[in-house]
């Protein structure tokens, strides 16, 4: 432990621990030339920092271990920088294996061990590095009707000598699964991610090696339509895309020896290709398997495939190829129900007794083509049937949510779909031989397998039932992209993402997703920089369902990326998408005030043509803030010039605001509601003066409605942030604790395990667009802050917001530099913060009390700590600046 000295104990001398590259731990497939480092630094000793570092990148295993960086050896670099250092040694080839390791030294003048080796290896660099061939089971059009069942290809391969290693680089569209001699490779589901094909399309990277012998080799490949073959009629017209086309397979195996040689086996016409058990997959309509097709030991080298035909060459996609860097979509967990009941004669319904995205396992014994259907809905009708009618409006043919399965007649048969998932909570069973038990059906959680970053949690029941209702939002609505829904639509709704990406930057890591779906938007903006509401998309969305609140994701979560994750590259990267948007938004100005698309949609009155805050507000509050956001980034990448462009364009944006929409006079907005106020004093557009008066309108329409929330998605993150950050934290508390109509709490009283579309919860009930209220907990309540002036939490902002109605708040995250913690009480008079700042970092604690001399760090005066320096006491909190280390700071609360 570390004593109250400061001194470190011999445990706790510094470590190097969590090496990544681009987010990644050891990933394979990396194609940008300059891959990104990072690491932490572990200590328990206060004030310990990184002052230098050493880098060692080798070629192999054994030249590392040898301390021999042949590819880069960095030497020592003076620097505390642990995140995203650029490689900076030999240019890397395609498929270029690099191991590496790190030690660093501390603010003692000793250096650390040396980290345990990490590696990456490259993609395929070069067009020319591709061999294989495009290929598929026919090249017929596209029919109107249903399409043909999933294709299935194979082929036997000899290896005449043991293989050292061997990678399969693998794009099949829409989806696919590999199998090498019987075993499907790897654990990814619905891949590879949705793209805007005709301009992008990802390959993955599997290591084989293990999955390869020396003699027959037999691979096989399963196709499904996924996006690419979206054929279900829809009010989005995915049907029309003008990517799409059958499935079809891109697969190149690298094989090297022991020996050193090498082999590539490519697809091309000596696969050969049937079909199978599944003979409908539709994404948004559900899955049809008869297993009565199924064939026995088809991705065994000895199948006799004679009967099976040659796959043919087709075309392309279209889109170039790029290696899948993103964290993978997963089945992440398995939910026992916990009910099955008989609605009606041979009609059952489990309810797993949580909404997820997924799919449903079923375990069923019985003849021969008996049919078993699986109905998924999210609540239930008056006589218990499951329904989907808050769901299926917008499908145009086929089922919605529908699944069958068709028995062989062979013992106990076990199923799950491969090419569709589904959102629910309840499964209705009709088909079903016998009587069904809660052990022949169990819930599967499907989702981008995002790890864990933060947690929240306090005295108040409530707000605990809120945040695990945002974490099972957020969850059911990433696969690959952010959704809106799981169920409805699975569409990449722009303004649903941008509203609820603080929280998912605090609670998950879903920095390798956004920057993949940043590349999106790339893909599908127009020259004009206009962006569609949805990303990607197969051309809807641009004339509607869009504007400012919308496309400001495209601004807004590369700027998020930075702020959370101290990522810089980001922004170079978008920085031409980002500043093609505010140009478009200026052409659609006048006199620097805009008003196209939508505005605070889903507010309590279910009309947000009938809301009081016009859409033109919180348009033009946008292209301030997208404006003076890309000022920001066009100075950190060095673009003078732009930087103050874009900078005199928010000044005026500011100024045609306060003008039009700002009465000096009664601090009131233009609308004079909630989310008129709130997104005035949120978005930086009243003058420090002002904010007095404007924040007492925004309490005087929050008490108009006896503290009760009365926005849509843009206004409850406003009103909530702005609230607490000018003093009014209780009020923003008492707002989020309501249970009667319209709060979230009436949600919870309703039932809800996840966060619904409406307030009324007449339409989806997984929904993340409300979600922001749990960047609130961790910002608002706990009280853990980034500083944009100390990005990615190089130095954090701690200001906890007690306030009545709850005794303790627990809440951590970890950073890019290690594990942020923040938990307080607060009772009886007495405040006790406890705060974990990691290694390389500093923070702020801005620490309530009504008698800044009260205030003392592990029972002792300020001034005996280390680490500890006292700063100003303003506002009721004093501030203390604190070096890394763990802290006890207490004080006397009024």
């Amino acid at each position: 432990m570390t004593t109250n000295s400061g001194a470190p104990s011999r445990d706790d001398l510094p470590a190097i621990a969590e090496l990544t590259c681009n987010y990644l731990r050891n990933p394979l497939g990396v194609e940008t030339p300059t891959p990104r480092l990072s690491w932490v630094l572990q200590s328990r000793e206060r004030g310990q920092r990184q002052t230098a570092y050493r880098i060692l990148v080798a070629s192999s295993r054994e030249a590392l271990g040898r301390d021999q960086g042949d590819l880069w050896d960095s030497g020592k670099v003076e620097s505390d920088q642990s995140i995203h250092v650029p490689y900076a040694g030999a240019p890397l080839r395609s498929r270029q294996a690099c191991f590496w390791k790190i030690k660093a030294r501390d603010c003692n003048g000793c250096e650390t061990p040396w980290s345990k080796p990490a590696s990456w290896e490259m993609g395929l660099l070069q067009a020319d590095d591709w061999q294989a061939q495009w290929i598929a089971g026919s090249r017929s059009g596209l029919a109107e009707a249903d399409p043909p069942p999933a294709p299935m290809l194979r082929r036997t391969v000899a290896l005449d000598k043991p293989v050292s290693s061997a990678r399969a680089y693998v794009c099949g569209l829409g989806y696919y699964e590999l199998y090498i001699n019987g075993s499907k490779i790897g654990n990814d589901v619905l891949a590879p991610g949705f793209t805007r094909y005709d301009r992008t399309a990802l390959y993955q990277t599997h290591d084989v090696t293990a999955a390869l012998c020396t003699g027959a080799n037999a691979l096989g490949v399963i196709l499904g339509n996924g996006w690419y073959n979206c054929f279900t009629k829809e009010v989005w017209d995915f049907q029309q895309a003008p990517w799409r086309d059958h499935p079809k397979l891109l697969l190149q195996l690298h094989v090297r020896f022991a020996d050193g040689e090498e082999r590539v086996i490519a697809s091309d016409t000596q696969w050969r290709c049937s079909t199978g058990p599944i003979v409908f997959d539709g994404l948004r309509n559900g899955e049809t398997y008869d297993a009565r097709l199924e064939k026995p030991g088809w991705t065994q080298a000895d199948f006799d495939d004679a009967d099976w035909t040659p796959a043919v060459v087709v075309p392309g996609p279209g889109g170039a190829l790029r290696s899948q860097q993103m964290t993978p979509i997963r089945v992440n967990q398995t939910i026992e129900p916990v009910s099955v009941r008989e609605v009606r004669p041979g009609v059952w319904v489990y309810d797993l007794g949580q909404n997820i995205a997924g799919w449903a396992q079923l375990e069923v014994s019985g003849a021969p083509g008996t049919v078993v259907t699986l109905k998924y809905a999210e609540k239930l009708s008056d006589d218990g049937d499951a329904d989907q009618s808050n769901i299926d409006g917008f499908i145009k043919s086929g089922d919605c949510q529908t699944d069958r399965y068709i028995l062989k007649g062979e013992g106990v048969e076990t199923w799950e779909p491969r090419f569709t998932y589904h959102g629910f909570q309840y499964v209705q069973v009709t088909g079903f031989p016998g009587t069904p038990t809660l052990g022949n059906l169990r819930g599967r959680v499907v989702h981008t397998a995002f790890e864990t970053r933060g947690s929240f949690e306090c005295s108040h029941d409530l707000l605990n039932a809120i945040q695990r209702c945002a974490r099972w939002s957020t969850l059911g609505n990433y696969h690959g992209i952010p959704t809106d829904c799981p169920h409805r639509e699975k569409n990449g709704w722009t303004g649903d993402a941008q509203l609820s990406a603080e929280q998912v930057l605090l609670n998950f890591d879903p920095a390798t997703a956004y920057r993949k779906w940043m590349a999106d938007f790339r893909d599908v903006q127009r020259p004009s920089g206009q962006l569609p509401g949805i990303v990607p998309t197969g051309g809807w969305g641009f004339n509607w369902c869009n504007g400012p609140a919308w496309d400001s994701a495209a601004i807004l979560i590369p700027w998020y990326l930075y702020l959370y994750c101290g990522d810089v590259a980001i922004l170079g990267e978008h920085y031409e998408c980002m500043k093609r948007y505010v140009d478009y938004m200026t052409t659609m100005a006048t006199n620097h005030i805009v008003e196209f698309g939508l505005g605070d949609w889903c507010p309590p009155s279910g009309d947000p043509n009938g809301h009081p805050c016009p859409t033109v507000v919180t348009d033009t509050a946008y292209y301030y803030v997208d404006a003076l956001t890309v000022a920001r980034a066009a100075a950190l990448l060095g673009e003078t010039a732009d930087a103050h462009r874009y900078g005199q364009l928010a000044a005026a944006v500011r100024a045609a605001f306060r003008e039009r929409f700002l009465d000096l006079q009664t601090g009131q907005v233009t609308g004079n509601s909630q989310t008129s106020m709130g997104c005035a004093l949120y978005q930086g557009l009243v003058d420090p003066g002002e904010q007095e008066k404007v924040l007492a309108a925004l309490v005087d329409a929050a008490e108009d409605k006896a503290r009760h929330i009365d926005c849509g998605i843009l206004g409850a993150k406003y009103v909530m942030h702005a609230l607490t950050e000018f003093g009014r934290a209780d009020l923003a508390f008492a707002m989020a604790t309501q249970t009667d109509y319209p709060s979230w709490g009436h949600w919870i009283e309703q039932g809800a395990t996840t966060l619904w579309e409406q307030w009324s919860g007449v339409s989806s009930r997984n929904h993340h667009m409300f979600s922001d209220i749990s960047a609130w907990f961790y910002k608002g309540l706990a009280g853990i802050n980034p500083n944009p002036a100390a990005p990615g939490f190089k130095h954090i902002i701690f200001r906890p917001n007690p306030v009545g109605g709850i005794t303790w708040v627990r809440a951590w995250h970890r950073s890019p530099y290690g594990r942020i913690d923040c938990n307080w009480t607060g009772h009886d008079g007495h405040f006790e913060l406890d705060v974990t700042i990691p290694p390389n970092c500093t923070a702020t604690a801005l620490v309530p009390t009504i008698d800044p001399d009260s205030v003392r760090e592990s029972g002792n005066p300020l001034s005996a700590q280390p680490g500890v320096r006292r700063g100003e006491w303003r506002g009721g909190c004093l501030a203390i600046e604190l070096d890394a280390g763990e802290y006890r700071l207490t004080s006397a609360l009024g």
